[in-house]
């Protein structure tokens, strides 16, 4: 149990109809005792909220409602009062002020979660869970991270590590007592062990790419040469005027970047500069950071202008996105046709086509349509079964997975037990990682720095 009591608003600062300060630790109850007076003056009950004010020099500060909860049945496993005030920026900073006072010290990012995990009661995964709840932008995203939060993950991660383990230990016994009449595991027996971890860690695998997606939003790149009318369609499909619009090429000189809600899918729409060869010093690094959003981006938009002919810089993105999964809109129907439609369906056979005019509002329902088919169909898919969203555990998951093929490949070539040992212990070691049973305090700081204060 760590020695300090620790505070810090809970709820975002500003006007509000309540404010939680929330304090833990083993002092927690004796300065709540010096500083909360009920009219009753009737002692604080575990769990039970109190009405009262909070004092200072027989002066009210603010009128609270106050509860506190017995360790070790609490979210840090520690002693915990919380106060409910006044939502304003002064009684919350001045009630917590008055408990610095009296000893306690302000917490730091996320130190709320990371007692909770160093005192037991929540293992890693479920730690970064609780930031993936908070910044949860669909319902699907949440369903995840409440998944995890619930040890979903961590007890198939730690069954995965215990059949590692216990398969080292059946090879270390015959390293280390050759002598012993104990019978020795052979290397198929190993290689079928490492093979039902492979499946296991494969099948985690397989859709991380879509869980990621549902973390962060499935980046979707608008982009076109200048002037087609690519702000025009961000601020179309997020029916506000977010990017600016003008008549002049070249206005967009950096991205914008927005989240949409399509399906339950977080879409994080990004709008780029145009992409064409300038001698703009401000726009070339727009362009620049076009190109890098366009490699980067899970789903391109695709967007030409109706009325002008194809050009050079159109035909060099046409050959960019064919290998993309993409829609193409040809925007600016309203006007005079030029562009050359069996072109673009000649090059561009396998993509959606799909007319627009922004103008006048129309076509911009079938965008949405189409770009919620491309992701409710899977082509850039997100699967109900996933739980994997996790950059941090996607990359432990891989590297345990390659510990472990480099092991089954080390018995497939009879290499000696002390070479395949080797292997299987750094695949203990990252899965535990993923877990926390073998991670670094300098790891443990950086992830919990990402936590709000008072989390």
């Amino acid at each position: 149990m760590l020695v300090d009591t620790i505070v810090a608003i809970s709820t975002p600062i500003g006007e509000g109809a309540i404010g939680i300060i929330r304090m833990s630790g083993p002092e927690a109850f004796h300065i709540i005792d010096q500083i909360f007076v009920s009219p009753t003056h009737t002692p604080l009950k575990n769990r039970v909220l109190t009405y009262g004010h909070i004092i200072e020099d027989h002066q009210v500060i603010d009128e609270v409602m106050v509860v506190k909860m017995h360790a070790p049945s609490t979210y840090t496993c520690e002693d915990v009062v919380e106060i409910n005030c006044h939502g304003g920026i002064i009684p919350l900073r001045e009630i917590l002020s008055r408990i610095q006072r009296k000893g306690a010290r302000m917490a730091e990012r996320g130190e709320f979660t990371q007692r909770a995990f160093l005192n037991g009661r929540i293992d890693l995964t479920q730690a970064e869970s609780v930031m993936d709840l908070i910044s949860a932008k669909t319902k699907k995203g949440f369903d995840i991270a409440l998944n995890q939060l619930e040890g979903h993950l961590s007890k198939r991660v730690k069954q995965a590590r215990m059949d590692m383990m216990a398969l080292m230990a059946f090879i270390e016994v015959g390293i280390d007592y050759p002598e012993e009449d104990i019978e020795d595991i052979s290397y198929e027996e190993i290689s079928d062990r490492l093979s039902q971890v492979e499946v296991f860690l494969s099948g985690l695998l397989e859709n991380a790419e879509n869980g990621r997606i549902l973390r962060e939003g499935l980046k979707t790149a608008i982009v076109g040469k200048p002037n087609v009318g690519k702000s025009s369609l961000m601020n179309a499909l997020l029916k506000d005027a977010r990017a600016i619009v003008t008549e002049i090429a070249g206005t967009t000189r950096d991205l914008i970047e927005e989240f949409m809600n399509i399906g339950g899918i977080p879409i994080k729409l990004v709008d780029t500069a145009g992409i064409r060869d300038t001698e703009d010093v401000v726009e070339k690094i727009g362009v620049e950071r076009s190109k890098i959003a366009f490699n980067e981006a899970d789903l391109i938009i695709f967007m030409l202008n109706a009325a002008e002919a194809l050009s050079e810089e159109d035909l060099l993105i046409m050959d960019l996105v064919k290998d993309k999964h993409a829609i193409v809109i040809v925007n600016k129907t309203d006007l005079e046709q030029k562009i050359d439609y069996s072109k673009i369906e000649m090059l561009l056979h396998d993509k959606r086509i799909i007319r627009t005019s922004i103008e006048r509002d129309t076509g911009i329902s079938d965008v949405e349509k189409a770009i919620s088919e491309m992701v409710l169909t899977q082509q850039v898919g997100v699967s109900e079964n996933e739980i994997i969203s996790n950059s941090r555990h996607i990359h432990l998951l891989e590297a345990a997975l390659k510990n472990v093929k480099d092991a089954k490949k080390a018995t497939q070539t009879r290499l000696p037990y002390d070479f395949i040992e080797v292997d299987i212990k750094d695949a203990i070691l990252n899965l535990g990682k993923i877990t926390g049973e073998s991670v670094e305090s300098d790891l443990l700081n950086s992830i919990f720095s990402n936590f709000c204060l008072g989390k």
